[in-house]
């Protein structure tokens, strides 16, 4: 049985029979006894009630993970369990001439702290909490009895946020940890569509894949119109509106490497990148041009990073979303579509639509949302988990 007993407090109690998965530090946390990363234990009330199994993670701001509400020993046959439930779910999501998804999402599978991408024929894993590290060979052994790829990396990312948006691409943060290699970048298939991805350096592999439903209804919006992509690293949005028919891509990036690995990625599906922009360039600055110019589109999209810095400027979501939208909104058409997307979990759907108000009446233009979304399908979250809904998509339609 999973001991020793670690008591948590009444409102870390609450949220456990709520169904929460995480144990948040506290002064209950600090006072329990010591144990190693990875340990499993049994979350107890004040009462000494059961209540939640889970691996602890000391020294984390989630100190504790909820791996079941029931007793239960992290084995073989456990692990197989939770990684047969993912797979069958990934069965009923549209995962139509897509060869690139996520197979588990962490808390939405019942695996907090943990994710696992397929890349074609391999497998990339990401450990959120180091809780998981001492069952890593477990779950590698499952992946590999399961599902048989190719290869399994680990892609391992730094602490710091601002290590994060500092990358560029150069640096190896994957090993691989079973099987065959993933030399250099390959092709992998959304939605019908060749991308590229590199699964040994950089801190993302150039694809981000909640985003392909997204992609997929873009398409469906974008035929004959001009349309711009601010922050548009690999071009995987500009690569699915150029496919749909759209009149122009205008792709503006801070990083001249991603707009290289963009125009690589028109190239594979036979689009000329000729025939579309590329501008390396900050955001804001490229923005300012294009009202020198008096150019205007019919679609605009920005996707920013939570935080980026250039030499030019700092964008971050909660300060940065309102004036991207007034800055945004004199080039774009009347009756042209703005679209916004943001990762950052801290900030929900309700905070976001009021960023593009506050943009809206900076610059005294009107807005009208026809359509918001989220993550695709198979990044899956847990009703017990509002946390886990962290992408917001918002597509709003400036007044005639």
């Amino acid at each position: 049985m999973a001991e020793p007993k670690y008591i948590v407090g009444p409102e870390t109690a609450r949220m456990l029979d709520l169904g929460h998965p995480w144990v948040i530090a506290d002064r209950f946390t600090r006072k329990w006894p010591k144990g190693k990363s990875g340990d499993l234990v049994s979350l107890v009330s004040e009462q000494g009630k059961h209540l939640a199994t889970a691996l602890l993670a000391p020294g984390e701001k989630v100190v504790a993970r909820v791996l079941d509400r029931e007793r239960i020993r992290l084995n073989k046959a456990w692990l197989t369990e939770r990684v047969e439930a993912a797979l069958h779910l990934r069965e009923l999501i549209d995962l139509t001439e897509t060869t690139a998804y996520r197979l588990i999402n962490g808390e939405g599978d019942g695996l907090p702290g943990l994710t696992v991408d397929r890349y074609g024929e391999h497998l990339m894993v990401q450990l959120y909490s180091e809780c998981w590290r001492p069952n890593l060979a477990l779950l590698v052994e499952v992946l590999q009895q399961q599902l048989n790829p190719d290869g399994i990396y680990e892609k391992r990312r730094p602490q710091k946020t601002r290590q994060l948006e500092a990358d560029d691409g150069s640096k190896k943060y994957s090993h691989l940890l079973a099987g065959k290699p993933w030399p250099g970048r390959q092709q992998v298939r959304e939605n019908g569509l060749d991308f590229l991805v590199e699964l040994e350096r950089g801190l993302n592999t150039g694809l981000f894949f909640d985003q392909r439903e997204n992609r997929r209804d873009l398409m469906a919006r974008v035929g004959g119109k001009s349309f711009l992509n601010l922050f548009s690293y690999t071009g995987a949005f500009s690569v699915a509106a150029a496919y749909a028919g759209a009149k122009k891509v205008t792709n503006v990036d801070a990083s001249a490497t991603y707009l290289d690995w963009a125009k690589e990625n028109f190239a594979i599906n036979r689009l000329n990148p000729k025939r579309h922009e590329f501008i390396v360039d900050d955001c804001f600055a490229a923005l300012d041009q294009f009202v020198r110019q008096q150019r205007s589109f019919d679609i605009i999209l920005f996707d920013p990073p939570s935080f980026s810095t250039t030499t030019k400027s700092t964008f971050s979501t909660r300060r940065g979303t309102s004036e991207l939208v007034a800055r945004t909104l004199p080039l774009l058409k009347p009756g042209g579509l703005l679209i916004g997307s943001s990762n950052h979990q801290k900030t929900d759907i309700a905070e976001y639509i009021k960023e593009f108000r506050r943009g809206a009446l900076a610059a005294k233009a009107g807005l009208q949302v026809v359509a918001q979304a989220g993550q695709s399908a198979d990044f899956p979250f847990p009703v017990t988990f509002p946390e886990g809904r962290y992408l917001k998509y918002l597509c709003a339609v400036k007044s005639i």
